[in-house]
């Protein structure tokens, strides 16, 4: 076993029942210890093989958001205890399946702190495997129902979203499988007061940045040859990652520069 695999199991061993409050004067959760022995790296890889795409810098914005409060050495190194990784696990795991804004994990927190129990959100039945949604395969269709099962989105959210242009049907009622995606980060968007009429823009620009992906690889696909089909196919996907990672790289610059 590796140590990283050691260190999550050592950290499973000793985590307590999800809800259950702390013992007065002692903050959430119990039966764990509240030494300060891990360092940043440690407690990443602790948490790396539930949540893959946690980084250094998600932990030290958890800290920033009064999630957690580690210790500081006399150098200024950051030293977390088991209870720390509890509690920013118990962070991750409610923004990745419930998607729960940090206002309401910090509060629900604070309630295990002072030994009240905190339920999930009933609409909150995302199944997730290895740290990522479950959702239908590339190329599949859903329908309407199916969308709500996987997501919690009721037929009124859902309605909200079609009229909106986020996910559309075709002339069976049935949605591509992405919608599922769709309706989970708009559920999330309105959770902070977003909703899908606010997000046509991002439609349309996702729509005129489909058109230039189309002008780049139509060479390729109007080549009758299977082999040309696929690499436009997949030269279509790299962009398509391209222009996600530039659009997330810009909207951070300029939420940044609002001050």
């Amino acid at each position: 076993m590796s140590p990283a695999a050691e260190r999550a199991e050592d950290a499973d061993a000793g985590r307590p029942a999800k809800g259950q409050g702390a013992p007065e004067g002692l903050s959430w959760p119990p039966g764990v210890s509240h030494e300060p022995s891990m360092s940043i790296g440690a407690v990443l890889a602790v948490l790396k093989p539930e949540f893959p795409a946690v980084t250094i810098s998600k932990l030290r914005f958890l800290e920033e958001q009064g999630l957690v409060t580690p210790r500081r050495t006399g150098s200024g190194y950051r030293m977390y205890s088991r209870a720390d990784a509890e509690r920013i696990r118990f962070a991750l795991t409610a923004q990745r399946d419930s998607y729960l804004p940090l206002r309401v994990i910090r509060e629900q927190l604070a309630d295990l702190d002072a030994g009240r129990a905190v339920e999930q959100p009933s609409h909150a039945r995302v199944v997730t495997r290895d740290g990522e949604l479950v959702a239908p395969a590339a190329g599949a269709r859903v329908s309407a129902a199916e969308i709500r099962e996987l997501t919690g989105a009721t037929e009124a959210e859902l309605d909200e979203m079609a009229q909106a242009g986020l996910i559309l049907a075709d002339s069976r009622g049935r949605f591509p499988g992405r919608a599922v995606q769709v309706a989970h980060a708009a559920l999330a968007l309105g959770r902070h007061g977003i909703s899908p009429r606010h997000l046509r823009t991002v439609r349309t620009n996702a729509e005129r940045q489909a058109d230039v992906i189309d002008q780049v690889v139509a060479p390729l696909r109007a080549q009758r040859t299977g082999a040309a089909r696929e690499r436009g196919a997949a030269q279509a996907a790299e962009l398509a990652e391209l222009y996600s990672r530039l659009h997330a790289e810009l909207l951070r610059t300029a939420v940044e520069q609002l001050g």
